[in-house]
């Protein structure tokens, strides 16, 4: 799943918790760049709703024009993948 700002990737995992991968290449910017997008995606993932779902692993992966984003921005990007994700997740639990 994507959005103009973050690819995300996920995969069940067969744990009792969901583990979150960030990547960030350097295409988006220098190490304090990358640090600060890193920072932001995982505050946004910590804060939204959707992290209560367990056992998969979670991937995101910025891409470049996110460096100059605000935190706003950055979470409104992962709620949407998200979002999508819960969705496919419930159709998944209905089959």
């Amino acid at each position: 799943m994507a959005n103009r700002l973050l690819v995300m990737y996920y995969l069940e995992n067969g744990k009792d918790e969901t583990r979150l991968g960030i990547t960030v290449s350097k295409k988006v910017g220098n190490s304090v760049t990358r640090n600060r997008v890193k920072r932001l995606i995982k505050e946004s993932y910590r804060n939204s709703s959707f992290n209560s779902v367990k056992g998969y692993d979670i991937i995101f992966i910025a891409r470049k024009g996110c460096e100059d984003r605000d935190y706003k921005e950055i979470s409104s990007a992962v709620n949407h993948l998200l979002k999508k994700y819960n969705r496919i997740l419930e159709n998944e639990q209905m089959i």
